[in-house]
């Protein structure tokens, strides 16, 4: 792990970003083997994406935060509830579309463009926090910021690479059995991960550009994932007759995250 510790933040960003995304292709790629996924085996695993997102919020964003302002929990406070706001103003603006009780809803401003690409469009708004979640735990760890580690930003990008795999798979695969090309279903699948990076490059830009403000970043990171997870991610697995499978994917998600953080962190 000593050539990780030679890597610039960014360069960190991009690398793990970059494993992220590779895991969202993985996924997508399941459309070329299945055509429909069962509702109760999309339920659950919506339910571990969102265990997944949660416990990274804490043991990988929060919690860092919370120790590096001395046990004062204000200034994460302060970052949790802004980035909340943050994901709340690009929900409102940002056109997408969410499936509920196999109904489209649409959000966000009013637009022309077509079912696919307001699904596309939703996804795309799940990962953007998932890639500032990582950047900004890279860059910290880059800086040697107190309570920020290598091992615990690897440990917080294997958890989203994981929950990516269902991601994947829960955009590419509706998108085929909506009439698209096998083909064209898995570019828009991987492809909606490419913001990863993207959230990568700005989550260690902010951590270089404002180290005195880190627990706010920290934290604003981990208020933008739950934002998702609440509004869309827990919702969407509870809709159906299987919402049982998707409390036992949430459990499932937590813990394999928590057991990573603690055992990598």
């Amino acid at each position: 792990m000593n050539w990780l510790e030679t890597l610039t933040p960014i360069q960190l960003a991009l690398l793990g970003t970059g494993f992220t995304w590779f895991l969202t292709a993985v996924g997508s790629a399941f459309v070329f083997f299945f055509k429909t996924i069962k509702p109760a085996t999309m339920n659950a695993m919506l339910g571990f994406a969102a265990g997944v997102m949660i416990a990274a919020s804490f043991w990988s964003l929060l919690q860092p935060a919370i120790e590096m302002s001395g046990g004062n929990p204000l200034p994460a406070v302060v970052g949790f509830l802004l980035g909340g706001a943050f994901l709340r103003l690009i929900d409102m603006l940002l056109p997408h579309v969410h499936q509920k009780d196999g109904e489209d809803h649409p959000e966000g401003l009013k637009t022309p463009w077509g079912k696919s690409t307001l699904m596309f469009l939703a996804v795309t708004l799940h990962n953007f926090p998932e890639g500032l979640a990582v950047g900004v735990a890279f860059g910290a760890a880059a800086l040697g910021m107190p309570s920020a580690t290598i091992a615990g930003a690897i440990a917080l990008t294997l958890g989203i690479g994981i929950q990516n795999l269902p991601e994947g798979a829960a955009l590419s695969i509706p998108l085929r059995r909506d009439g698209m090309s096998r083909g064209k279903s898995f570019f828009w699948g991987q492809f909606s991960g490419m913001v990863e990076p993207l959230g990568g490059i700005l989550g260690a830009g902010m951590v270089m550009l404002a180290r005195p403000i880190m627990p706010y970043t920290l934290a604003f990171a981990a208020g933008a994932m739950i934002f998702v997870v609440a509004e869309e991610v827990i919702p969407e697995s509870q809709s159906g007759e299987h919402s049982h499978l998707a409390t036992l994917g949430v459990m499932l998600g937590f813990a394999v995250m928590m057991l990573l953080d603690v055992a990598l962190g």
